[in-house]
């Protein structure tokens, strides 16, 4: 198995600062921003309520309704209690359908670039990713053509995120519906649609593939509060899903872990009742430092780039560098480059190997407008020889 290679920069960038090197780190999907002060309230007055016993393994019963409240008015997604399973984390969420899915030799698709850890949770409940490639100029989304070509008898889930990290991708609802088009021809595959970065979304209505009637007792949609709600830590996910799916995550997780954390649960109830407008201060500034990133690197020779609709990536075809030496530096592929930008920049990014498209790289700008800024001066100054 493969390590996470967003953590393993996010350690490579802890490491080089502990040195005393003045690292701008752009590589982890992480929030800058302080959880709302809302949220903690809620969580300090479950700690005064005495909340500090096991929880049910698949959540309070008041964050499911409020789960349940929410996908009906985000996503006009009606489920009930026994479709609903709190997790820690949405990571915890995807490796739960994985191993209660797949058998050996289950095939996966996974539209490139996917999530640094989808390939790796599928090889570890035995199934095995199909990768489809994408590119810049398809705006890195799956066609119906590219996907009727990819499924086999074999051919047991599709994994996809909308907003897609590490692309910033959205699929419309128009798009959705052609994906759909083709999943109906083939009633045994079921999809995975991991919707965390929902509410960063920088176009319009967030559209989930189970909104449509023919596809709704074939998926099951992930999400979770880290993103949005900056709660990385706080390490709470959730899926909405056919019930003998949920049944089966239950099962599974009731072996591994148990029930999510006491006092998040909590404060997660309080963050979901919350209207959306509540952390729209958090979603403006992102936009706000896409549109700086993206001016900013525009004007760096050799990024190609398509401009994110979500999420808090850009994604930049980097391959122009690929065969040249820089400041001594050979650059082969994009980890190479990665490299080179961490090391003569001091500027941490994600290679996209790790996502399945080996001509990008990953940058975060879920940092300050000074970091930003001055990360991309240096990225300039570093590749003026090139």
């Amino acid at each position: 198995m493969s390590t996470s290679q967003t953590l393993a920069m996010a350690a490579k960038t802890r490491e080089l600062k502990a040195e005393g090197k003045d690292i701008i780190g752009l590589s982890l999907g992480e929030p800058d921003f302080n959880t709302p002060d809302f949220i903690k309230e809620a969580a300090i007055q479950a700690i005064n309520d005495n909340y500090n016993s096991y929880t049910p393994v698949d959540g309070y019963v008041e964050l499911k309704d409020a789960i349940i409240n929410k996908f009906k008015r985000d996503n006009g997604l009606t489920y009930d209690r026994s479709q609903v399973v709190v997790s820690t984390g949405a990571k915890q969420s995807l490796a739960n359908v994985a191993m209660v899915m797949l058998n050996p030799g289950d095939e996966v698709i996974l539209p490139c670039p996917y999530w640094v850890s989808y390939a790796e949770i599928v090889k570890l409940a035995e199934g095995v990713p199909v990768e489809v490639p994408t590119s810049v100029e398809s705006d890195f989304k799956m066609t119906p053509q590219q996907l009727e070509a990819a499924i086999t008898p074999k051919t047991k889930m599709l994994w996809y995120s909308s907003p897609s990290n590490p692309s910033g991708m959205v699929y419309s609802k128009e798009e959705l519906r052609a994906l759909a088009d083709v999943l109906v021809k083939h009633p045994d595959i079921v999809v995975v649609s991991d919707e965390i970065y929902e509410h960063i979304n920088f176009v319009g209505d967030h559209a989930s593939m189970a909104q449509f009637e023919d596809m709704y007792d074939r998926v099951v949609t992930v999400n979770g509060v880290s993103k949005a709600f900056a709660m990385t830590g706080w390490r709470i996910g959730y899926i909405g899903a056919p019930a003998e799916i949920a049944r089966a995550c239950n099962k599974m997780q009731g072996q591994i872990t148990s029930g999510a954390n006491c006092i998040a649960q909590r404060a997660v109830i309080t963050a979901l009742e919350a209207p959306v407008s509540k952390i729209q201060y958090m979603i403006d500034r992102f936009k706000s430092r896409r549109k700086l990133i993206i001016d900013l690197l525009s004007d760096i020779k050799g990024f190609t780039i398509t401009e994110p609709e979500g999420a808090f990536y850009v994604f930049p075809d980097v391959s122009y560098f690929f065969g040249k030496t820089i400041n001594g530096y050979e650059i082969k592929d994009a980890t190479d480059f990665s490299m080179f930008l961490l090391e003569k920049a001091l500027v941490a990014t994600v290679t996209g190997d790790a996502f399945g498209s080996p001509n990008c790289i990953r940058l975060s700008y879920a940092a300050s407008e000074t970091e930003i800024e001055e990360a991309m001066k240096r990225i300039k100054n570093a590749l003026s020889e090139a």
